[in-house]
């Protein structure tokens, strides 16, 4: 019989969701200022950016840990202020925002890019403003590209492990997500519940996959109207 633990799938579903509206929000326009403007070390700043996609999650993950703990400048500050990240949650929500950022950030940019800068200089010459133009020409053009990538990003924070797993932990029913969950089942010789998990959890990735092929390719199939 199969047994799925859903206080995990519904964390995890919580902390991807979280750290998607984070990066959506955050990530559009910084994107969108990267790819219209030029500025000295913006090649270092987008280095930086890129990190997490080939440095290792349990590095990010120390990373975070040192950040966050009581021996750092911000995690004095925030214990101060009576706040404690480590092994909640909230903590598992960092680190995905973290690992998945760069999945929003650079194709965001790539997507703005490629929209003619022609539409830009005729707004500007009918008057209208600069978040207006983002909003009105730049976002509409592009969404289809943020939402394929936004999908692949909620797919990776969905199943993010190493970087949670070093700042949030894995405590049942408190900050254990899916992955973590199917590693301890894994440990635990528990094949039941980690094969639930994984099935669960590929279904989705699959389901989230055919939908962002379903957007790529109705982008090929406008550009060839």
């Amino acid at each position: 019989m199969m047994h799925i633990p859903w206080v995990a799938v519904f964390l995890s579903l919580k902390v991807a969701c979280s750290a998607l509206c984070i990066d959506l929000v955050i990530g559009i326009p910084l994107s969108f200022l990267l790819a219209r403007n030029k500025f000295y070390g913006k090649e270092i700043f987008d280095t930086i950016l890129t990190l997490p996609m080939v440095m290792p999650p349990t590095v990010m993950g120390y990373y975070l840990l040192v950040a966050l703990g009581h021996n750092s400048p911000l995690g004095n500050w925030l214990q101060f202020l009576g706040i404690n990240l480590i092994f909640t949650w909230q903590s598992a929500v960092i680190a995905a925002v973290f690992i998945t950022f760069p999945l929003v950030v650079n194709p965001s940019r790539v997507a703005f890019e490629t929209i003619n800068t022609r539409y830009e200089h005729v707004a500007q010459l009918s008057g209208i403003s600069g978040i207006a133009i983002f909003f009105r020409i730049f976002l509409p053009l592009a969404w289809e590209n943020i939402l394929a990538n936004a999908l692949l990003a909620f797919a990776r924070a969905l199943g993010e492990f190493g970087a949670t797993l070093m700042v949030a932990g894995s405590i049942p029913g408190k900050t254990q997500t899916m992955s973590t969950a199917i590693y301890e089942a894994v440990q635990e010789g528990n094949d039941y519940e980690a094969n639930s998990l994984v099935i669960l959890l590929s279904l989705i990735c699959i389901f989230v996959l055919i939908i962002t092929k379903y957007l790529s390719s109705r982008k090929t199939w406008a550009r060839t109207e």
